[in-house]
């Protein structure tokens, strides 16, 4: 699981294994190890909501999708999902949650585990 953090804008994408693994059990994390605290990113699918919401608590970023959208994703070509959440006295926060695809570029990184880049078809 990657995230992109610019400003207001937070942006998770998920390898095929963690879409499946989401998908199966509810809920997925990463975490970062730093000297003296760990910073955690999770993805949760929640029962009773209606859009993409997030929380920021115990240095954890927590994506709450909801259960309707999210529990048959991994069978569905859709790439993901978004929502602007309005911020008390500071705008609003911009969530997307999205399949990983292979960069058409090269890099350094594993990919073996992404989706398939549409653009690499043409």
């Amino acid at each position: 699981m990657k995230i992109r953090i610019l400003g207001n804008s937070v942006r998770f994408r998920l390898t095929r294994t963690e879409v499946n693994t989401l998908c199966a059990k509810g809920y997925i994390e990463n975490q970062t190890k730093f000297n003296t605290d760990v910073f955690t990113y999770a993805v949760r699918l929640v029962a009773n909501s209606e859009k993409l919401d997030a929380q920021f608590r115990d240095n954890t970023i927590t994506l709450n999708l909801p259960q309707s959208l999210g529990s048959n994703w991994h069978l569905t070509e859709r790439v993901g999902f978004s929502e602007t959440i309005d911020i008390k006295d500071n705008g609003g926060l911009s969530l997307l949650l999205e399949k990983d695809f292979t960069c058409l570029d090269e890099r350094q990184e594993d990919q073996s585990d992404n989706y398939p880049n549409p653009k690499a078809l043409l």
